[in-house]
């Protein structure tokens, strides 16, 4: 009898892909955070907003790290990390033309549901990256995506005042991500650390203001799309339930194997059989935060 691992390893025979890609460029921000782009075409293509590539940092460390993707257009990827610990410092190291080993694209992506195009988007952290590739393939469609961006630490962007307007905030509220404004995506940015142009507060507070500022049949239009902290994350479901919104998270844990045979990074969900563990890697690290036992 197949079990139902088995059954998921068959769906996704093809879509998983090993190959020495190549270091195009590099882009250094404060708080050493890093935008690395890499060609390899085979992730490339197969890759969807949610899913995550595996590196060899360097070929002195047998553990691989995994990144979010960022991007992914013809032959190249984007990935966005902050330096923690020996590995990514190394990375951090690479120059252009260096080859950088990747196992990818990993993990369920995202799903938009078209009976709901009012697309909130919730990045914190080393959780924009995800929120970043879910708005480039909203472009296209009937989408109304709406990007809500927090960090602490410097952004890993410089700010842009934005000339999309956004009534349901006070109007000294305009930094933004350039990249989503080229994409004519409204967003707008949160931290306490006095950013210019940001709004003092967490990212739950801004969209508080965003889902305040609907009619009834306009929040029937809306789901939320989440990535970052934990407890940003928790918030974030917590809020979407308060407005009966549905929410889907994309879960941080600590992952080994990355591909589903250590289960070290197995989180509790509710399923129509009752509770279950599930792995974040694979089976996730998309899950309706419905689903999620927040502990």
């Amino acid at each position: 009898m197949i079990t139902a691992a088995q059954k998921k390893a068959q769906r996704n025979r093809g879509t998983l892909f090993v190959e020495d890609g190549e270091l195009i460029s590099t882009q250094a921000f404060a708080g050493e955070q890093f935008v690395m782009r890499i060609r390899a075409p085979k992730c490339a293509v197969a890759a969807r907003a949610g899913s995550f590539v595996h590196v060899t940092c360097d070929e002195t460390l047998p553990m691989r790290r995994p990144l979010s993707i960022m991007r992914a257009h013809d032959d190249w990827i984007e990935v966005l990390y902050k330096i923690v610990g020996e590995g990514l410092h190394l990375l951090a190291g690479k120059n252009p033309g260096d080859t950088i080993n990747v196992l990818g694209p990993i993990g369920q992506p995202f799903r938009p549901t078209p009976e709901r195009p009012k697309c909130l988007l919730i990045g914190g952290g080393v959780g924009i990256p995800p929120m970043v590739f879910l708005a480039d393939t909203l472009r296209d469609g009937p989408w109304e995506p709406l990007a809500i961006l927090g960090s602490e630490i410097p952004f890993p962007f410089d700010l842009q005042e934005s000339a999309i307007a956004t009534p349901w905030v006070d109007d000294g509220i305009t930094s933004t991500m350039p990249l989503l404004e080229d994409w004519e995506i409204p967003a707008r940015l949160t931290s306490l650390s006095d950013f210019e142009g940001c709004y003092r507060g967490y990212v739950t507070d801004l969209a508080e203001l965003w889902l305040q500022s609907l009619d009834d049949d306009e929040k029937a239009g809306v789901e939320i799309f989440t990535c970052g902290p934990t407890p940003m994350l928790k918030a974030v479901a917590a809020m979407a339930a308060k407005h009966e919104v549905p929410c889907q998270v994309s879960l941080e844990e600590f992952m080994a194997c990355a591909v589903g045979g250590c289960a070290g990074c197995t989180v509790e969900i509710t399923t129509p059989e009752g509770p279950a563990m599930k792995r974040v890697c694979v089976d996730g690290p998309v899950f309706d935060a419905e689903t999620v036992v927040w502990n």
